[in-house]
């Protein structure tokens, strides 16, 4: 089956950056910044060697959700969009087949600051809600995260979900967690 993504015209332009979906040759402009300490230290995997982290870019089912974001020609970031079914009971749950989408992202932290990240993920929020039809974008972070989750709140996201020492890290131990998420309807007022 065609990955939804699959479906649009890409490149796709917003103001400063240029989105695209990940290649298998964007493997070292993005451990170049995902091997910083900085920025492993909130990653879902942090692999700790090139060779662990190409073997798990590389995976298909994470290259294909994978989009690279890109200022002048040069790789700054990466999002992730991962296409979900909705929750539902089984007599309509083929009409909550793949319309809601996890989001997530990395910055190089060299490009931070700079409003980057949040031009590359109000893009991706309009991509989904307006070209692929989605009706609900959730994300999930450590509260610690405090970058990510301001992150969220700028582009429009409702927190949800403040959970209590839930979510383990890999050098903090169990954290707070935070969920975060938008409906389609939701998100005119926030363009």
């Amino acid at each position: 089956m065609r990955h939804p993504l699959d479906t649009l015209d890409w490149p796709i332009p917003t103001e400063r950056l240029l989105l695209r979906r990940a290649v298998p040759g964007d493997l070292d402009a993005t451990w170049a910044f995902r091997k910083l300490p900085e920025t492993r230290e909130w990653l879902t995997a942090a692999t700790g060697t090139y060779d662990d982290y190409r073997e798990r870019f590389l995976r298909e089912e994470r290259l294909v959700d994978l989009l690279i974001v890109e200022l002048d020609g040069r790789v700054i970031g990466d999002l992730m969009l991962k296409i979900q079914d909705g929750w539902a009971q089984e007599e309509v749950a083929d009409q909550a087949k793949g319309v809601q989408g996890e989001l997530g992202w990395t910055l190089d932290p060299s490009y931070g600051g700079k409003g980057y990240a949040t031009e590359a993920v109000r893009a991706l929020i309009g991509i989904s809600f307006k070209s692929l039809g989605l009706r609900r974008l959730h994300a999930d972070c450590f509260y610690d995260n405090e970058a990510s989750w301001r992150l969220m709140e700028r582009v429009g996201m409702r927190r949800e979900q403040h959970t209590v020492r839930d979510s383990l890290h890999h050098t903090k131990g169990w954290l707070d967690g935070l969920s975060y998420a938008l409906l389609a309807e939701e998100w005119p007022a926030h363009e």
